[in-house]
């Protein structure tokens, strides 16, 4: 209880909410070439995952980016209302979602986003929820 409170006034002394004091930081770093997701937690990993990046004539961005906006039930506007479950938008219209094409993970198959199974998309979402956007990353490397 003593190091809660000597970190609460910490932060409150630095400006920062005791809340974000104690949040985690995490990284979901992308690798296109293996069709995986590796899931870090304060620099520890915590999960490995089968991906879906971008088919042949389309692209998946690469780089550093930190999660812009989140939306649990999402459907696609630009592909006929297909469902994105668990999106974790971070760059324009590009997510990180669920696909109920199970199938193809571990294989190019997205207009470009990074489609996860939907139970590892809920995962990710829930970890963005509790430790906030700005403590959440996707890196993609090729």
């Amino acid at each position: 209880m003593r190091k809660l409170v000597l970190v609460a006034a910490a932060a409150i002394a630095l400006g920062v909410s005791a809340a974000s004091a104690n949040a985690a930081n995490i990284t979901a770093q992308i690798d296109i070439s293996d069709q995986t997701m590796t899931v870090y937690k304060n620099g520890f990993r915590q999960y490995k995952w089968k991906v879906s990046t971008a088919r042949k004539g389309y692209h998946t961005p690469t780089g550093q980016y930190t999660v812009k906006w989140l939306s649990k039930n999402h459907r696609s506007r630009k592909y006929n209302n297909a469902p994105m479950p668990y999106s974790l938008f971070f760059h324009g219209g590009y997510a990180v979602h669920g696909t109920t094409d199970l199938k193809r993970l571990g294989s190019p198959a997205s207009h470009g986003c990074v489609r996860l199974d939907p139970k590892n998309a809920a995962t990710l979402f829930s970890l963005a929820e509790q430790n906030g956007l700005k403590q959440t990353k996707i890196i993609i490397r090729e």
